[in-house]
């Protein structure tokens, strides 16, 4: 990992402690995930005013990190964010990212697919939305919601049109299969992933849909179909706890976020996003000598006070 402007231990110390924390979370051995081994009310021994100062110091980072990231003009980065309605994702969003120049960054929330996106394959609508090299891309939701929202409710592959001899006891299998050929490709042309699973328990979900209900701010988001999906929680978590078992590879692994705090969510978020950042050797272009001798040109112009021929 490049260390940037960080120096001496305790730079070091820094680095080692956020590895740590990372690894905690990190789906690397995803044959033996459960996901009843993750506490959704953790925060690894953090205190909430801690946190929200990590929080900070990584947003401010995150600034910086994203201007190299223009600059250089190789890489993208893609962000995606999946959990259960209420599980923080718009907060985190909202919090984590507000350091972020909103012209090399696009968030783009994936509801219920329109007729258009229903003739195309199940990856379409995704791609026509990834990020440009130099650019963040945040998937609110994503291309993963086709082996989980789906997954429960099946009878939505009717509206899919697919051939009926596709559709087998194996589709979800097959999707797996998909998505991480889709996720190898894009690794391969220089988009970077990172995957974050909001972890939020049934009952804190309960408290914030109630608080949504007297939060004029948030009552527009109320509806009954969020109670509805309550009574398919287990269903839900099976097909959670199988995506990600299926789809956590070296490459691109799954981030299991405990979500009933926001604030720890939030910090280890934006911890995660600047290690993934921060490996990838992100710096300013270098001048050849031509591009020195223009600069000079440049300069010695501006300060006589004439213009470049």
């Amino acid at each position: 990992m490049r260390r940037g402007s960080r120096n001496g231990d305790a730079s070091e110390a820094f680095f080692m402690r956020n590895g740590r924390l990372i690894r905690r979370f990190r789906i690397d051995n995803p044959r033996r995930f459960r996901l009843a081994d993750h506490d959704p009310a953790e925060t690894a021994g953090f205190e909430k005013d801690v946190a929200e100062s990590i929080t900070l110091a990584h947003v401010q980072r995150m600034t910086d990190l994203q201007q190299r990231l223009y600059a250089q003009h190789s890489w993208a980065l893609l962000i995606i964010l999946q959990g259960v309605d209420a599980a923080g994702k718009d907060s985190a969003i909202k919090r984590v990212m507000v350091g972020l120049n909103p012209q090399g960054c696009v968030v783009h929330p994936f509801k219920v697919p329109t007729a258009e996106e229903l003739d195309h394959d199940f990856l379409w609508r995704a791609a026509r939305r990834l990020p440009p090299r130099g650019d963040i891309g945040i998937f609110n939701r994503s291309y993963y919601e086709e082996v989980l929202v789906v997954r429960v409710h099946q009878e939505q592959l009717k509206a899919q049109r697919l051939p009926p001899g596709l559709v087998t006891r194996r589709i979800w299998d097959e999707r797996f299969a998909d998505v991480n050929a889709f996720e190898r490709y894009l690794l391969r042309n220089g988009t970077a992933l990172i995957k974050f699973h909001l972890r939020i328990s049934k009952e804190e979900q309960r408290r914030r849909l109630l608080a949504r209900l007297n939060d004029p701010s948030k009552v527009w988001k109320a509806s009954m179909a969020d109670v509805a999906e309550r009574k398919l929680w287990t269903k839900h978590m099976v097909a959670y706890e199988d995506a990600i078992r299926n789809t956590s590879t070296p490459e691109a692994p799954w981030y299991v976020v405990p979500a009933d705090h926001k604030w720890f969510a939030r910090m280890l978020i934006a911890t995660v996003i600047v290690d993934v950042l921060d490996r990838l050797h992100l710096d300013f272009p270098k001048l050849d000598r031509a591009g020195q001798r223009q600069i000079q040109r440049m300069r010695d112009a501006l300060r006589a006070g004439w213009s470049v021929k």
